[in-house]
């Protein structure tokens, strides 16, 4: 049967759901649309054999993303340094539905970083739960397993991913001052301010790909990460020669936490996602491989933007 001018309305009017979910499945906007395009195709190959439209299309998406998952981790394998996900900027449709903390939360750049620990299965329930609400019935059915299996791994899912987050992040309005206190004890020059805001275990990560000098091993404790991202912000010709010229920093919000932006003439250079809790910043999770910054460009570039609070470099 050939797709008809309805069939392509119902198509493009979950593609957003689609996307979303996706997305957070395979952590880069990128794979999330290669596999809603595989979707398409199959949908139009089947089309006269769907009875219930919306649950196919989540099934087979589903499915298509835990055999993509499957062979992403023996990518990841050979991956050069530290794997990050790809970080979405502030309005990215992308991100999906955040009416719910259940949502929001699955969606942080943290949550999606700690989501790594999770089997395929064990992550499509989380992503299908908690962030798009279906029932376990339902989902027990797109994975073909049971409901006891499927609550299962939710439970284990949830643990795993609250064992990486002891501590419980503020809200945006409390974290941009905090933000802006990081960014100009960064800029001092000076170790002690930047230690007096981190959390006395705090980390801090970065992704290069292979394409941009990043260090392959975590740095962890306030002092070792304070004197890196002290160096980190320090001015010098290689850094401008790296990136293209000198770094308009902004702070922004990416996936619904805060994050500072590096631009260089229109062109997403880095992000760098911050996780504030009460205790003060525990993490810094700073995505730098160019791949993963393409979608960050463009959004850069449709959106607005006041003054850059610093230029770095």
């Amino acid at each position: 049967m050939a797709l008809t001018q309805t069939h392509m309305d119902r198509f493009e009017a979950s593609m957003p759901r689609l996307e979303a979910i996706a997305y957070r499945l395979l952590g880069s906007s990128g794979d999330a649309e290669d596999a809603v395009q595989d979707t398409f195709l199959r949908w139009q190959a089947d089309i006269d054999r769907i009875e219930v439209p919306e649950a196919w299309l989540t099934k087979v998406l589903t499915n298509v993303c835990l055999n993509q998952l499957t062979s992403a981790r023996a990518r990841r394998e050979s991956y050069v340094g530290q794997w990050l996900p790809e970080p979405l900027l502030a309005g990215d449709p992308m991100l999906g539905p955040a009416d719910t903390a259940e949502q929001r939360e699955s969606v942080s750049y943290a949550v999606l970083a700690l989501m790594e620990r999770l089997s395929p299965n064990e992550r499509a329930v989380y992503v299908l739960r908690e962030a798009f609400d279906y029932p376990h019935r339902r989902i027990a059915e797109m994975l073909d397993i049971t409901e006891a299996s499927c609550q299962q791994l939710l439970h284990r899912a949830k643990k795993h991913i609250a064992e990486g987050r002891a501590r419980t992040e503020i809200d945006a309005e409390a974290a941009r001052p905090v933000v802006e206190e990081f960014l100009a004890a960064a800029t001092s020059g000076r170790t002690e301010p930047l230690v007096r805001l981190l959390t006395s275990d705090a980390v801090a990560i970065g992704d290069g790909g292979g394409k941009v000098p990043a260090r392959t091993k975590a740095f962890e404790g306030a002092v070792a990460v304070a004197k890196f991202m002290r160096g980190l912000f320090k001015p010098g010709k290689a850094k401008r020669d790296l990136v293209g010229g000198s770094a308009e920093i902004h702070a922004t919000t990416a996936n619904g936490s805060p994050a500072l932006v590096a631009v260089v003439d229109g062109r997403v250079v880095g992000i760098l996602c911050l996780e504030i809790t009460a205790e003060g910043i525990a993490a810094f999770r700073s995505q730098a491989n160019p791949d993963k910054l393409e979608r960050a460009t463009r959004r850069w570039a449709a959106a607005e933007h006041g003054e850059p609070l610093f230029h770095a470099f």
